[in-house]
């Protein structure tokens, strides 16, 4: 099941209703190393697959938990895949996480994201639970400092560039809902995969 977009702007600061217009992705990578992608694998494996996620999506809650163990061990650790995470955050709370997952350095970006999408049922759907702060607890497990922490939930140089590559997404392949996986750019799939499913996608382009 596909969870649908939801609106971002809504319940956002009157700052971010202003834009910062849209760049390129790579001059926007350039220009912030926060921004890089974050990937496993061989960048030189036969099959790319870009999974567009959102920290608070459910579904990709349980893909991580329950397909992506697998994907790893067999197709992207073996070489044959080159796995990229992009962010598409269907809320605020999951635009926020994205933000700080963004600011650690590259090498704790999957634990973290992984650690978040484990969670997930416990800080950003708690019952009587602040997600910020549930949040910053886990980033500080992470290395982040809470001064690090709070200067990066204010930066809306980095939550204008991921609200930007979101909408780069929707418009140019009209992903509006997570997770959504794209292969080789050739084929795109906006549902939860069984691992079965996933590597008959991958055999197909190897």
């Amino acid at each position: 099941m596909l969870i649908k977009r939801r609106t971002l702007l809504a319940s956002a600061a009157p700052a971010l209703m202003l834009g910062a217009g849209v760049a390129s992705r790579a001059r926007a990578q350039a220009a912030d190393p926060r921004l890089a992608i974050r990937a496993l694998g061989n960048p030189s494996a036969k099959v790319h697959v870009e999974e567009w996620f959102s920290l608070t999506c459910t579904h990709c809650a349980r893909f991580s938990q329950e397909v992506f163990p697998e994907v790893r061990s067999k197709l992207i650790d073996t070489g044959k895949v080159y796995y990229i995470f992009c962010d598409f955050p269907l809320d605020q709370v999951a635009l926020s996480a994205a933000m700080i997952a963004r600011a650690l350095p590259g090498d704790r970006y999957e634990a973290f994201v992984l650690a978040l999408l484990a969670s997930q049922d416990r800080w950003a759907f708690g019952k009587d639970v602040n997600p910020q702060d549930e949040l910053r607890k886990m980033a500080a497990l992470a290395g982040m400092s809470a001064e690090q922490f709070q200067q990066t939930l204010a930066d809306d140089k980095l939550r204008h560039a991921i609200m930007d590559e979101e909408d780069r997404a929707q418009a140019q392949y009209k992903i509006d809902g997570t997770p959504t996986f794209r292969f080789n750019d050739k084929e795109q799939v906006s549902q939860e995969l069984t691992y079965e499913q996933f590597a008959q996608k991958v055999d197909s382009l190897s």
